[in-house]
């Protein structure tokens, strides 16, 4: 059974860093996509990053390019999201999710292409 566990995520103020963290397990293969999401009520989850397992080519939505960087260590299991310069904006529930289906880094920002994903963890930014 896959399983990915989110954490990290808390309160900071606009400026400051939070560390997410996906620890993934039962996954047959180790070239899994794994990707981060967020969630602002009464809109769409929206991609943030993802990254490719075979060359670790990273993707990111425009907005947070520049201030946050994902990263993958393949011994643990574990992809991180460090956040930097966070903004109000970037308030919401963040989500990882994680994809053994080949060509989904084409379109990665498609939430509904993913088919594993973890719990949510809460980022809130306070201006």
């Amino acid at each position: 059974e896959v399983q990915l566990q989110a954490s990290g995520g808390g309160l900071v103020q606009a400026g400051g860093s939070l560390r997410l963290s996906c620890a993934a397990s039962g996954f047959t293969r180790d070239d899994y996509l794994v990707g981060w999401f967020r969630r602002v009520p009464g809109k769409e989850r929206e991609g943030v990053s993802c990254i490719s397992p075979s060359d670790g080519t990273r993707y990111y939505l425009d907005s947070v390019r520049g201030r946050f960087t994902i990263s993958r260590d393949n011994a643990k299991n574990t992809v991180y999201l460090q956040m930097n310069s966070l903004k109000p904006e970037d308030t919401a529930v963040y989500f990882c999710a994680a994809t053994e289906t080949s060509g989904v880094y084409r379109t990665w920002w498609e939430h509904i292409l993913w088919d594993n994903w973890g719990q949510g963890t809460q980022v809130t930014v306070s201006s």
